[in-house]
């Protein structure tokens, strides 16, 4: 059988894909226009309580592939492909202020401006869904992933390596699949190939770099400026901080911040414990 890489056969990532092409169309899609010929893409699965989950850097609405469904049970679940990134435009001023700008006036374009939502971030994406609760309001629930904006230290030990030079696909996918375990999963077993197949779709369609603004201490002001409960959630094993650190640091003095650590996960924690990471966000966003 063809090979894609080393031990990834290349159907087992074309199946990745046909899955990925099967969720998609589930969705109803909602494409808005932000100005000056850009738009925003915008997904929807399920009816109920809007609830946002807002990807990660080097990412789109593919970073939730594993939750979409749990979460649409009980949700009507919005998800955005922030502002270039996934199937979004770039926007003319492209840093954070005006991509947290973009997505409220594109989601109150779609739910209306008084409307409560429930709102889940992921990395730099917890950033934003930060900003998003802090500056738009009417949030109910706020929960961040693996978020960045702590500013405190990371615990890497392995070098991320640059797949933009790779010339071949099975250079590129080895790049993507070193860079998979030394930042997003920590089990070797679950790099798979749809994680593989997500974060190479994730990564070359990014035009966006995320990573100054998520090494910045930022997280802390602005969650002051949230008037919601906020649930800090981390993977046991995740390389961008010591998740117990930030989580004390983060919520100190704090009666309404609450933190978990999913155990055996890494950063990308929704995706390598999806299990356990759905039942905790559906607990978290239950009625209450």
């Amino acid at each position: 059988m063809a090979r894609a890489m080393n031990d990834i056969p290349a159907a087992a990532l074309e199946a990745a894909g046909a899955r990925i092409a099967s969720l998609d169309r589930l969705a109803a899609r909602h494409r808005i226009a932000v100005g000056r010929g850009a738009s925003m893409m915008w997904r929807r699965f399920g009816e109920g309580p809007p609830l946002v989950l807002v990807h990660g850097g080097h990412g789109s609405w593919l970073h939730w592939i594993r939750n979409v469904e749990a979460l649409a049970a009980r949700h009507a679940v919005w998800l955005p492909d922030l502002p270039g990134y996934g199937d979004s435009d770039p926007i003319e001023s492209i840093d954070i202020d005006e991509i947290v700008r973009t997505t409220v006036r594109s989601l109150d374009t779609l739910i209306g401006p008084g409307t409560a939502v429930d709102l889940c971030g992921f990395s730099f994406g917890g950033l934003v869904a930060s900003r998003v609760a802090a500056e738009r309001g009417h949030v109910r629930r706020l929960a961040v992933v693996g978020t960045a904006g702590h500013g405190l230290g990371s615990r890497y030990t392995l070098e991320m390596r640059n797949w933009r030079l790779a010339r071949e696909t099975s250079a590129l996918l080895s790049a993507l699949r070193n860079n998979l375990a030394a930042l997003m999963l920590h089990d070797p077993g679950a790099i798979d190939p749809l994680a593989l197949e997500v974060h190479r779709a994730c990564c070359t369609a990014t035009r966006f770099r995320s990573r100054n603004i998520s090494r910045a201490s930022l997280l802390k002001p602005i969650l002051e400026g949230v008037d919601a409960p906020v649930l800090l959630v981390w993977g046991e094993h995740d390389v961008t901080t010591d998740p117990q650190a930030a989580a004390r640091a983060i919520s100190e003095g704090r009666a309404d911040i609450s933190w978990q650590i999913i155990p055996g996960a890494g950063h990308w924690a929704q995706y390598e414990r999806a299990d356990e990471a759905n039942r905790l966000l559906l607990d978290w966003f239950a009625d209450r």
